[in-house]
């Protein structure tokens, strides 16, 4: 009995520490990747002389001032940008999710000649060089006069390989049976794939349109090659000129108020929605 307790007591104690540093590793990586949030924030509130006065970074403020988050507004045309950038992200969004909705359904269910080798063909355009792919679609929304217009910005993001293989994958994964019977019933396929499909893979699809929206919130490349009418600029626009307005420097407190601001709603849309993203990465379209 004493040899049993020494062996469950050595056991527990094993146990506790593999814990304990398990809580501390992951609390060390945690303050690491949350650091570059707590600078941002932090240089945001310091004030514009303050920040760079600072020989030696500090990473407290005894005196914090929302200036910055003024000027961001005020040095350039924020609030615009930001709307552009929202119509620009939910009109994207929309579109990419019918169009690789449909060709995700096509592929996964939909029998027609040369179906595999298309898909085939689908993905190898993964391994094109995103360079690549920029150059092509300047060159094309250039010859159909669309630089600086919401349309220009729109039709390279409308669709996706990657997304379009992710929901052919979960398609797949429902029994055919399903399908086979709402035919016999006369159901059309769309309204089997609005009403049966998409709700099963509703994870799988609140996760794309997430992703989706960060990369559109995110965009900073090709808006800055097709757009240089502030009419259409997005919000990477508006970081870049804050940067370049400093007062004979880089105003990088302002810029940093701006990226805070501009992360917000990411911040509030993933927190809103994480369970929601976790689920649709790690399960497949249907539960086992």
């Amino acid at each position: 009995m004493e040899n049993y307790s020494k062996i469950k007591t050595k056991a527990n104690f094993r146990h506790n520490l593999g814990k304990t540093l398990t809580y501390m590793l992951l609390g060390i990586w945690g303050i690491i990747v949350l650091f570059p949030f707590y600078w941002m924030i932090l240089s945001s509130l310091k004030s514009y002389a303050a920040y760079n006065g600072e020989y030696v970074p500090k990473f407290y403020t005894l005196s914090p001032t929302l200036r910055n988050y003024i000027d961001a507004f005020t040095t350039v045309n924020l609030a615009k940008y930001l709307l552009n950038t929202v119509i620009f992200t939910v009109a994207t969004t929309a579109l990419m999710v019918l169009v690789i909705t449909l060709a995700a359904f096509a592929f996964a269910r939909l029998e027609f000649p040369g179906r595999d080798l298309i898909f085939t063909l689908f993905l190898a355009l993964m391994m094109i060089p995103t360079e690549l792919v920029v150059i092509t679609n300047f060159v094309t929304i250039t010859n159909l006069d669309l630089r600086n217009t919401f349309l220009g910005l729109i039709l390279p993001s409308v669709t996706s390989v990657f997304y379009i293989y992710l929901l052919k994958e979960n398609f797949a994964q429902i029994p055919n049976e399903l399908y086979l019977a709402a035919k016999v019933d006369g159901t059309k396929d769309i309204k089997y794939l609005f009403k049966v499909m998409i709700p099963i893979c509703r994870p799988t699809m609140v996760t794309v349109i997430i992703l989706k929206v960060i990369e559109c919130w995110n965009l900073f490349v090709w808006p800055r090659l097709i757009t240089d009418d502030p009419a259409y600029f997005l919000v990477s626009n508006g970081i870049q000129e804050i940067r370049e307005n400093g007062f004979g420097r880089e105003n990088i407190p302002a810029m940093m108020a701006a990226v805070v601001v501009i992360s917000l709603p990411l911040i509030i849309l993933f927190l809103c929605f994480r369970k929601k993203v976790m689920e649709g990465v790690s399960r497949g379209g249907t539960k086992g």
